[in-house]
Order: C-alpha cells, then structure tokens, then sequence
C-alpha cells in the first residue's frame, strides 16, 4: 500500500499490481513529504552492496532473525539497476482520473470479480461479518491490487527491498521493511522462494508491504499459516483486519455520487470540511441513482472535473480506504469497482473526457504561481494531487469563483496571471 511519489508506476505492472495498497500504506505514509528522485543515484559496487548486507546483520539479529534464515535469505541476492529505476516518476503516466479509472473499472475485472466473489463467497462475508467492513471494499482492493491474485508481481522481495534501501529514495523506509521481511521469513509463514511481490516491496494477493504484513495480516481460514500469497481466505482476513484497524465505520457507506440542483452556491466548506448529508439534502443535493441515503452520516463533496463532471459524496470510510493507498484516484476506484461488482450501477454524470488537460509543467508553474502568493499547493512535483486541488479552491473562493479545484486552462491562466498576495494561511 503505498500511494506514492511513484503514483502510477506500479500501474505498469497492468493494475494488477498497481497503484498499491497495504502493501504500499505504510510507504504511502512515510512517502508523502518526500522529494522524489528525478535520476538515479550511482550504482553500487558489488563490494559495496555486500558491504550494505554485512551492516544490516547485527540490526537483522537484534530483531529475532537466526543466521541460517539470513544467509538464505540473501543467498544469490544482488543490486538490481531496474527495481531502482521505478522510483524515477515520469510525465507518461500522469493521467486524467477518467482514463486510470476506465483501465481499474473495465468490464473484464467486474466480470472476474463476480466470479471470485462467487468462489470466495465464504471468506468475504465472514470477514465483512468479523470486522465489520464493506464486502464491496474488500473485493475492490482484492481486485486493483492483483487482479483477484492472478497476478502478485515478479521480484524477489528481499532483493528489490535490498536494491531500494541503497537508492536514493526512501533509503531508511526500505530498510526497515527489509528487516520486518527478514522477520517475516524467519516465522516461516513463507519461504524466500515463495516471497514474491511487486518492485517495491508489496507482497501477496492485497499487496502488503511487509511491516504492514507482520502488524494485520491473520491466518483467517486457520490453516497454521498467515499466507496472503496462496491463500485467498488469508488475503482476504488481512485486507479486513487492516481495514478495521485504520477505522472503518460499520453500516456507513464509502460515499456515493450525488446531484446538485441547479443554482447550487458550492462552498469551500463543502468541499473541504465535514458535514451531514441531512444538512446538503436540505440545500438539494440528492443521490445520482434515486436510491435512498439511509443513515449516511457526516462527509464532504468530491469534485475531481469541474461541476459538469461527476460529483461525489464521500464519508470518512472513503478516507481509511486511501490509508491503503493514499491516492484519490486509487480509492474511488477501489469503491466503484467493489459498487459495481456487488451490481450498483455505474456513473451517471459524464467525465470531461474532451477537456484539455494541464500539462506536466504547466502543473509545474501552476504549483509554483500559488505557492509563490501564499497557497500551500504542496509538493511542486508537476501531479495535479489534493495539495493543489484544495490549493485552487482555496484560491477560487477568495476569487468569488465556485471553489471546485478543477485546474483548467482558463483558471490556470487566470491564477498564472493574477498579482497580489492570498490572505495569510492557506492549508
């Protein structure tokens, strides 16, 4: 579960291994102030590398791990060039959220998700029943991170964790992780030939990474083993567990997409601070199917394309799913795709898909003109994220404009060239 920095490069890997999820929380988490790397740090030396291996013993040691599990662990083990080059984020695969969203929804992973729910049946509605969360979550998350564990990636984990731990970026996080996997293989829920996972680290059919692993992952058919990689019950327990553990509201929804009436004055409280339904269902927002709230609870707007666009409304269950992930694009696709698994329909309003949209380095300026006039837009790394999205609303209220953080050309030009100071915070 790691957002990322490295957002959509684990998108690569087919979806299947994505944008990732507990695998990458915790990397997500420890990511999230990070600068990332636009090229990379020199390769180490074998000698250099091996050096880095003898260091990480007496650390390894002090955890509880044997020597026999150490050496078997690294045994055949070396620096890896390509692991490495994934932490390089690339202009290519910044998308629009509709087009990441037409590969996560598509009609062939809906399909196969109905047939894994169908054979796991069991195992989803126990968990859904233990810890209390969404059956619809569960398989949305079984399904973005690998496909309903077709496929769980092609590195040797404590090899690409090793490579990582010398790069320059995340040195520290990926060496903790590499001690938490060493942890894992001396438990022996797993042998080093079958710790397969992503190129950073991510392992089994929901992609934990392996501090996450060792801290919600249960041995939930009771076979003796804590087995995420080849025991769908085991994955599907741990996603559950980790999903509770991070406060996961039971009987309340993700969110849903919603319509507002014509004439809506949009607020930037709507949008960025939490709020009934009951108290936006006075002002005439309703649900975009017809179908009753019930007792929804408190939440906010989501506007991802403008007013025109879809318009969601999300509760604090849409925000423990981006603990798995912290990317917005991955948590609504995990919700639509467990919706649309469990038969809710689709969205109704459409995607701007004819928009032209801002480009890397138009992003790039647009980041830097904010926060040059007092607007935290974050980290200037060229992604149009949720620091610039709150940035641009924050702008457009003090503007008079419907604050709905959509980064057009047209507001673009207007912020690029507008002059004055923003009042003092902006956060």
């Amino acid at each position: 579960m790691f957002e990322t920095a490295l957002t959509r490069r684990a998108f690569a890997l087919g979806l299947a291994l994505s944008v990732s999820a507990p695998a990458y929380a915790k990397k997500r988490e420890a990511a999230k102030e990070k600068v990332v790397p636009t090229k990379l740090a020199p390769a180490p030396s074998p000698r250099q590398f091996a050096a880095f291996i003898a260091k990480l013993w007496p650390d390894a040691q002090k955890a509880g791990v044997s020597r026999e599990t150490f050496d078997a662990a690294f045994h055949g083990v070396k620096f890896e060039p390509k692991i490495v080059a994934h932490t390089i984020v690339q202009a290519e695969f910044v998308r629009p959220i509709w087009s990441y969203l037409d590969s996560a929804v598509s009609a062939k992973r809906i399909e196969n998700g109905r047939a894994a729910l169908e054979q796991q049946r069991r195992w989803v509605e126990k968990a859904a029943s233990d810890y209390g969360v969404d059956v619809s979550i569960v398989m949305g998350i079984w399904g973005i991170e690998t496909g309903y564990g077709s496929f769980q990636g092609s590195d040797y984990v404590i090899g690409a964790l090793a490579s990582l731990a010398l790069s320059n970026y995340q040195p520290e996080y990926f060496r903790g992780e590499l001690i938490s996997a060493l942890t894992i293989l001396e438990n022996g829920d797993v042998t080093p030939q079958r710790m397969i996972g992503s190129w950073a680290g991510a392992m089994g059919q929901t992609q934990f990474m392996p501090s996450s692993y060792l801290k919600y992952a249960v041995d939930f058919d009771g076979g003796g083993k804590r087995d995420i990689w080849g025991d769908a019950a085991d994955a599907i327990g741990s996603t559950a567990n980790y999903l509770a553990e991070h406060g996961w509201t039971k009987g309340q929804p993700w969110g849903f997409e919603v319509t507002l009436p014509e004439g809506f004055a949009l607020t930037l409280a709507d949008t960025e601070k939490a709020a009934s339904f009951s108290d936006l269902a006075r002002r005439g927002v309703a649900r975009a199917d017809g179908e009753s709230t019930g007792r929804v609870g408190e939440g906010r707007l989501m506007i991802l394309a403008g007013l025109d666009g879809p318009i969601f409304f999300v509760t604090g269950n849409f925000n423990v799913i981006k603990t798995y992930n912290n990317s917005t694009s991955y948590a609504l696709a995990v919700a639509l795709l467990g919706d649309r698994i469990l038969g809710r329909g689709e969205v109704r309003a459409a995607w701007p898909v004819g928009d032209r949209q801002l480009t890397p380095d138009e992003v790039t300026h647009l980041q830097t003109r904010l926060k040059k006039i007092g607007y935290d837009a974050g980290k200037i790394d060229g992604r149009n994220g949720a620091s610039l999205q709150s940035a641009l609303r924050h702008y457009q209220a003090d503007k008079g404009l419907a604050p709905d953080g959509y980064a057009t050309p047209a507001l673009f030009a207007q912020v690029m060239g507008g002059a004055g100071k923003a009042p003092e915070r902006r956060k």
